[in-house]
């Protein structure tokens, strides 16, 4: 891109770093560089509109240009722009949240503490569980099992939990007492002719083992998404979570939510436990918590868990945790008006009636020869690419096939994400229908075209 100039693409290759990204392909390619944004749509440096179909990430809930959270961020901005919760110190958004989120909240949960990104409360919550479990005279019972393809966060601890190579590779992670059971895929991992129940009793029997063979006495946690994001968007089998949770019930394990996607109506309900029967003793929130415009996130604990937190201090003299903008006022207050407009103006039960069409769109993508899986619930769903529809064979990872169809999508309008060949949709939860048939119209151009790519590059043969 040498021809560029001292153009903002030019300064970005020569000045930023980019998670997520092919670093060296960068060097000569550039970024998508966006300017605005206004409901479901976002617009480049050029003026281009493209259809937001990842919501961001998985987390501009109410869209973009939203007035009454640009003017509750300008009122507090105004009134008192940043303060701690260090030593006791409060602030009307903090205590307002945090009251909010709890009365939000399944019953198990008492307190919470809040943070700046789903990363950093689901890295909390591995200090806590060991807090705790030093708390309660237990100070073997520290394992924490996620699972693979399960996606918790970037931070040592929280990049440990999350359960994807990439995350690991060359970061020395994951670090000591941190344990991956099966990834619970029943199109990828089932066995012939194994029913989704039956698949679940199999998972459920594999992690019973694995408490057993760690020993009970030193595992302390097991976490889990109700809808794996980042792993491809995958939808737990059936009776999979209340198979689990007799599990965990059995060995005093902890069950952990992690709630970062899925939570304030991404599913259908208002949390993802409630879709798939989960009773956490822990949940973290982030993402559609301030639907993005200022990070934000929290973590909730049961009363048993405070307890020990309390106890500990009394030990101690001190809490020893915290951020500089744990409860951000004005993330706070942006917060507190994202849950108020999502009450207001009934988000869960928009969500519900245009998820059918969502699905009915999504699922309409089976019968493309390219596509081996689609999945998904309420307005988050995954088409999952495959070389052979039969023998569920994926592409040589090398040819990037997903990443050609998310240019594609880009180039016809539609900014989706390539998971591998799994391909994410998770628009703003205020789409309507007929933006979900924008959104899948502009996606079928670019499935055909990445179609007649792959058959002219011979990809199938390879």
């Amino acid at each position: 891109m040498s021809d560029l100039g001292n153009s903002p693409a030019s300064r970005d290759i020569a000045n930023v770093i980019h998670p997520y990204t092919n670093l060296s392909a960068h060097l000569t390619q550039g970024p998508l560089i966006l300017e605005q944004g206004k409901g479901v749509y976002v617009y480049d440096d050029s003026g281009k509109e493209y259809i937001e179909g990842l919501a961001g990430l998985w987390s501009t809930a109410l869209g973009f240009g939203d007035e009454e959270l640009v003017e509750a961020a300008t009122e507090q901005l105004r009134k008192l722009p940043y303060y701690h919760a260090f030593a006791g110190k409060s602030t009307g958004p903090l205590i307002d949240l945090s009251e909010k989120l709890l009365s939000m909240a399944p019953d198990a949960m008492s307190r919470v503490l809040l943070a700046n990104s789903g990363s950093e409360s689901n890295d909390t919550l591995v200090k806590l569980i060991w807090y705790y479990n030093n708390a309660r005279g237990k100070p073997d019972k520290k394992k924490i099992i996620s699972r693979i393809k399960g996606y918790h966060g970037v931070t040592v601890a929280s990049g440990s939990l999350t359960g994807l190579p990439n995350n690991h590779r060359d970061f020395d992670l994951p670090i000591a007492n941190i344990l991956h059971t099966d990834c619970p895929h029943h199109y990828r991992f089932a066995e012939e002719g194994e029913s989704e129940e039956e698949f679940a009793d199999r998972l459920a029997a594999s992690l019973d083992k694995m408490i057993q063979d760690e020993g009970p006495d030193t595992v302390a946690a097991f976490i889990a998404e109700p809808v794996m994001g980042a792993g491809g968007v995958i939808v737990p089998p059936a009776t999979y979570f209340e198979k689990i949770q007799a599990v965990l019930k059995k060995y005093d394990v902890l069950m952990c939510a992690d709630e970062v996607i899925c939570g304030f109506g991404r599913t259908g309900n208002l949390w993802g436990c409630d879709t798939f029967n989960i009773q956490p003793d822990t949940m973290t929130v982030a993402k559609a918590l301030s639907s993005s415009y200022l990070p934000i996130s929290g973590l909730m604990v049961s009363q048993d868990i405070f307890d020990a937190m309390v106890s500990e201090s009394e030990k101690i003299g001190i809490f020893g945790h915290g951020y500089t903008y744990s409860g951000h006022p004005v993330c706070a207050a942006i917060a507190l008006k994202t849950l108020e407009i999502m009450e207001r103006r009934n988000i869960v039960g928009h969500v519900q009636s245009v998820a059918p069409r969502f699905q009915q769109r999504l699922h309409a993508f089976a019968d493309h020869p390219l596509v081996g899986e689609t999945r998904g619930v309420g307005l988050i769903g995954g088409i999952e690419l495959v070389a052979d529809k039969s023998s569920k064979t994926s592409f040589d990872p090398a040819k990037a096939v997903g990443a050609y169809l998310a240019k594609r999508a880009e180039d016809h309008g539609l900014i989706i994400r390539a998971l591998g060949d799994s391909i994410a949709f998770c628009p703003p939860l205020i789409m309507t229908n007929s933006e979900i048939d924008a959104m899948f119209d502009r996606a079928a151009k670019a499935f055909d075209e990445t179609e007649a790519w792959v058959t002219s590059e011979g990809l199938r043969s390879a």
